[in-house]
């Protein structure tokens, strides 16, 4: 049985956010191994990304693989175009791959769990 990997993601309000990433630029803090790689600025933000439908298509797309953005809105019963937004915001934060496959895209979610921190 594959372990499945677990990705952090963090919640931080926007200006400790900046602070975090400007100690980081100037060599005052190293990031951890096992700090967030994905963040969000607020709970809703993260909630909104991560909301029951994403990770149903999330779902569908590891148990199905279908081979375009098309054959899974085809599988899930939505519309190309509100599928295909949805896809591009999760990759936006890394959840998914979109991988080009002839003149489409096909959508590749990431084998993980996740694990949200908040600071």
């Amino acid at each position: 049985m594959k372990a499945t990997k677990v990705i952090a993601i963090g919640v931080m309000p926007q200006a400790k956010l900046r602070e975090r990433v400007l100690a980081i630029a100037r060599g005052d803090y190293r990031p951890q191994a096992r700090d967030p790689k994905i963040w969000f600025t607020s709970m809703k933000a993260a909630a909104d990304v991560l909301s029951d439908e994403n990770r149903a298509l999330l779902r569908t797309i590891a148990e199905t693989r279908p081979a375009s953005i098309t054959a899974l809105a085809a599988e899930t019963g939505k519309k190309s175009r509100r599928v295909s937004r949805a896809l591009h915001t999760l990759s936006r934060y890394g959840l998914v791959d979109l991988w080009p496959s002839g003149r489409s895209l096909r959508p590749v979610a990431k084998d993980a769990r996740y694990r949200i921190v908040v600071y």
